[in-house]
């Protein structure tokens, strides 16, 4: 696994220690992007990203390493929030980054932070867990409207 893209192309990014978290292939992660590029630009606009179920974090990392401006990194899980902050202080983003310990579907209100534009949610396969997490999100004051949701 890599950054495909951007300031950080080849990168690797380290795996997952077991198959509770599931990376986005680097293929899959290459035709999002694209599409992404298609609407915001190749820079991504500037774009402040919600990673929401983060795993890895190569979502955000592919957004940062893109353009993104700041990405904010959610997940619950100790060993996903171990492998974020290891490639954020590879990458050396701790300046454009932030790591919450949240479970992604009470998050509750964005307080402090600014909203976010590009949301990616890629939760655990058939328990509803990511249609909860985007009515949080919105709930919560964590998207400002009009932005663009990858939903995986």
């Amino acid at each position: 696994m890599r950054i495909v893209a951007g300031r950080f192309r080849g990168r690797p990014l380290a795996s997952p220690p077991d198959e509770s978290i599931r990376p986005t292939a680097d293929r899959v992660r290459e035709s999002v992007f694209n599409m992404l590029a298609s609407r915001l630009g190749p820079d991504l606009g500037g774009a402040r990203v919600l990673d929401l179920f983060a795993g890895t974090g190569a979502l955000g990392l592919e957004a940062l390493s893109r353009g993104a401006s700041f990405a904010m990194f959610v997940d619950s899980g100790i060993a996903a929030r171990a492998l974020i902050r290891d490639h954020i202080e590879t990458f050396g983003l701790g300046g454009t980054t932030r790591l919450l310990k949240r479970d992604a579907t009470s998050l509750g209100p964005i307080e402090r932070f600014k909203p976010f534009d590009l949301v990616f949610l890629d939760p655990p396969y058939g328990k509803g867990l990511g249609e909860k997490a985007l009515a949080s999100a919105r709930d919560g004051g964590w998207i400002v409207p009009g932005a663009l949701i990858v939903f995986e």
